[in-house]
């Protein structure tokens, strides 16, 4: 059985991908050959500005076409989750794919029983504005047909080979990794045994983020790959066992088939988890993330963890020397040592029990968005009582993300133990859930009132449904709720809105060369949805490149008392580190703030603030020689934490225009307050990235840099080099996202990398022949493909050099002085 899955590709390991068959955007269409209807639809209704979140979109959205060729809003919308867009905006995006859904374009609201087009705000438009507006931007006629029968099959070989070919372990050698796929489950144990410390990987969607944000190291990693013990599903008297291996859209199918087939007591917990499931991350991560790597990884801000707890779950293990269980209890979730697996241990499956009558499970999560976000705290509760009662019988409930781990709240639920479903009972269990569950003022991440409120919230909201739950079970067991309560009981939906919008008309006395009024499609739209659109990171490689990474500043007010980069330089490949002493005399441009430097020296002001750069031959080698590089600070003051402090370290400015004190005199009212806004992060799809590329004579080069201030790089790289501004030419072909955040800090990194180009000739001379010309190459954080986004704040600068000219090693020498 073939199956389409979108996926997020700066996860997926090109070893996960042995037997499959990989799909990019530039596989489903292109220019040179012919676009796909998905590519041309996003284009042509103007779903793309920067156009570096499209290739993601359209992938999504032809992986969602290959299973369901005519999708409903709701499998659009999911489909569509995950994929960020910053500054198009999602409404032209949607309406280019609900060219290909079944519904209609009319609204068909279901609320007043009436259609969007027939409301009165549409009919007295109608009539003021007459036949001078259109409602649409583009012509679905005239897009190309999607004929499900023309898309790619999967390839025989691949099939020819799954079938034929014996089953073995396979090994991956790398430089510093060691990857090993077993396919059976002896073969898993036997690794295993062999490397108990290694980490068994299946979507990558923790061992991952923790090698490339925290710098974790696994020699080797065990990767199960079709193993059937770890996919099983068994439908048992007592409740569903699932294979830890089964991804998080597997089991959603699963559950979903379960929750239809049986009653409703016996699925209370599944239903629960479904609320969870359709939330998850994306529909790309849930394509590739485990059942069980979700709850080995034990985050606080797991959101299956706490329902599984509750629903009194066990875990199914196993190893060379025999089988076990465990609970997945408190005790596992905190990782006690006699609850947890042993290092030669992995876990098989997981025994999810039927709920009982009388027995209620909810869910509960907060977060800064629907999807696609980590909750700030989520909750699993489940209570059991007495037959035909409001005695609780049992109850357990679960927290996470206030904390290191998932908390139980288990002196409460003693507490709570054989006491009546009532408001009682509900006051006592507020004031005392806090006590337990609790969140210092200092808890990591903050907003603690925030997550207090939301702690006791949760608590209420569970007592609201189950005394709802009892009603319809017994009516006189507890009273009616008041109506203000019905409110509480609803989930937050996502409707699919449907508006009418009007465009004015193109006149048809328009000569048609004449763009004015004409909804014209972006000139680089088609690019943009092949993935053929090259930005700055995706100029060719060149031979022979160095890397340069940034060490950055640990500290937002510090004197930097020394350092230390003599283990970065013993590591091979490494070529030198560039240090704000090296830019003597050039360290500063007349447009930066009093003191500000290319390169701390002396000090830092803030988090981040560059400080030195590694040289060496691979972006791998500059990342791990720049964690070696050891800062040693001192604290300075004063310590400035609020705004209210920095303000009294500024004089007052005003910006006054006439007799401003005799207008207030005069005017009717005057509004005095302050309004606190909390800080704003630069978030574009590109990060910055610049590529220099010097001429070999008079200092001349080429620019190649995403900013929005191409003339301040070029000023800043010129007065570095102390060349005049005509020796540097800079290019901004495209860029992926901006916001403001690359109008200044651009022309910092290039006139870095530019600075590079001419220090340490001895070194230099060292890696690259002198007869060679050095091609500098700067990219902060790694660009992802062309599938899906990721940014990050990790920081690189590549070097490469080209063969263009040889010259004398003397006339080098000069110039590189």
């Amino acid at each position: 059985l073939v199956g389409h899955y979108s996926a997020n590709a700066c996860l997926l390991s090109i070893c996960s991908l042995f037997g499959a068959a990989v799909t990019t955007v530039e596989g489903i269409g292109n220019t040179k050959t012919r676009i796909h209807p998905v590519q041309e639809r996003i284009a042509k209704c103007h779903g793309t500005q920067c156009g570096f979140c499209s290739p993601g979109m359209v992938m999504s959205l032809y992986s969602l076409l290959r299973n369901i060729p005519k999708p409903s809003m709701d499998q659009l919308m999911e489909a569509l989750g995950g994929n960020l867009c910053r500054c198009t905006g999602y409404r032209p995006i949607v309406d280019a794919c609900k060219t290909f859904c079944k519904a209609t374009d009319c609204c068909q609201s279901k609320e007043n029983g009436t259609c969007c087009l027939d409301q009165e705000e549409s009919e007295l438009l109608d009539s003021e504005l007459g036949n001078r507006t259109c409602e649409k931007l583009f012509q679905e006629e005239e897009f190309l047909p999607l004929d499900p029968t023309q898309e790619f099959i999967f390839p025989p070989e691949l099939m020819n080979r799954a079938e034929k070919q014996p089953k073995r372990t396979r090994v991956f050698y790398g430089e510093r990794i060691t990857w090993i796929s077993p396919v059976t489950l002896g073969g898993l144990l036997e690794v295993k045994a062999k490397y108990p410390d290694a980490p068994i990987v299946m979507g990558n969607t923790t061992v991952g983020p923790d090698m490339k944000f925290k710098g974790i190291f696994h020699p080797v990693i065990i990767s199960p790959d079709g193993i059937a013990e770890l996919n099983v599903v068994n439908y048992l008297d007592n409740g569903l066992t699932i294979g830890a291996g089964c991804s998080l859209a597997q089991l959603k199918d699963i559950l979903t088939d379960v929750v239809l087939d049986l009653p409703v007591e016996k699925t209370q917990t599944y239903q629960a988890l479904l609320k969870h499931l359709r939330t998850l991350a994306g529909s790309q991560i849930r394509n590739v993330a485990s059942l069980g790597g979700n709850i080995i990884s034990r985050h606080s801000t797991s959101d299956l963890n706490p329902l599984l707890a509750v629903g009194n779950c066990t875990l199914n293990l196993a190893s060379k020397d025999g089988k076990r269980q465990i609970p997945l209890n408190d005790q596992f979730l905190m990782r006690a040592q006699s609850s947890d697996l042993k290092p030669e241990e992995i876990l098989v499956s997981v025994n999810i029990p039927y709920s009982k009558k009388w027995e209620f499970v909810s869910a509960f999560r907060q977060a800064p968005r629907q999807q696609n976000a980590l909750a700030f705290v989520v909750s699993g509760m489940r209570v059991l009582f007495e037959e035909d009662t409001n005695i609780i019988k049992d109850i357990s409930i679960f927290y996470g993300g206030i904390g290191s781990t998932t908390v139980c709240a288990k002196k409460l639920c003693q507490k709570l133990t054989g006491r009546a479903w009532n408001e009682e009972m509900l006051g006592g269990a507020c004031r005392s859930v806090l006590d337990e569950v609790f969140l210092p003022a200092s808890a990591p991440g903050g907003m603690v009132e925030y997550k207090r409120s939301l702690i006791v919230s949760f608590l209420f909201k569970f007592y609201l449904e189950v005394l709802q739950n009892l009603k319809m079970m017994n009516p006189s067991l507890c009273p009616c709720l008041p109506a203000e309560y019905g409110s509480v009981l609803e989930d937050f939906h996502c409707k699919h809105y449907e508006t009418v919008l009007r465009y004015q008309k193109v006149d048809t006395k328009q000569f048609p060369q004449d763009p004015i009024g004409r909804p014209i499609m972006h000139q680089s739209g088609i690019k943009h949805a092949t993935g053929e659109a090259i930005y700055c990171d995706d100029m060719p490689a060149h031979d022979q490149e160095l890397f340069l990474a940034f060490v950055t500043s640990s500290r937002p007010h510090a004197k930097i008392v020394s350092i230390d980069t003599s283990e970065a330089l013993k590591l091979p490949g490494v070529i030198d580190v560039l240090i704000g002493k090296d830019l003597q005399g050039v360290n500063s441009f007349c447009e930066f703030p009093e003191n500000e430097e290319i390169l701390a020296t002396d000090e830092v002001f803030g988090v981040g603030q560059l400080v030195c750069a590694v040289i060496a031959d691979s972006d791998v080698k500059a990342k791990r020689a720049a964690g070696l590089v050891k800062i040693e600070y001192s604290d300075l003051k004063p310590l400035i934490l609020t705004i209210e402090v920095i303000i009294k370290f500024f004089s007052e400015r005003k910006i006054d225009y006439g007799d401003v004190d005799e207008a207030f005199k005069t005017v009717d009212q005057i509004l005095e307050g302050e309004i606190h806004i909390g800080g704003q992060e630069h978030f574009y799809m590109e990060t910055q990235s610049v590529l220099v590329v010097p001429y070999g004579e008079d200092k001349e080069m080429d620019v190649y840099v995403s900013t929005q201030h191409s003339k301040l790089a070029q000023d800043i790289v010129a007065s570095v080099l102390k060349v005049p501004s005509n020796k540097i030419m800079c290019h901004v072909k495209r860029v992926g996202g901006a916001f403001g955040g690359k109008t200044f800090k651009t022309g910092i990194m290039a006139a870095i990398t530019a600075f590079a180009r001419f220090v340490n000739t001895k070194e230099l001379y060292k890696c690259v022949m002198k007869n060679k010309i050095i091609l500098m190459k700067e990219k902060l954080g790694d660009i992802m493909n062309s599938q899906f986004i990721l940014v990050n704040g990790r920081r690189e600068v590549q070097f490469a050099k080209q063969n263009k000219t040889k010259e004398k090693k003397t006339c080098n020498e000069k110039k590189l002085k």
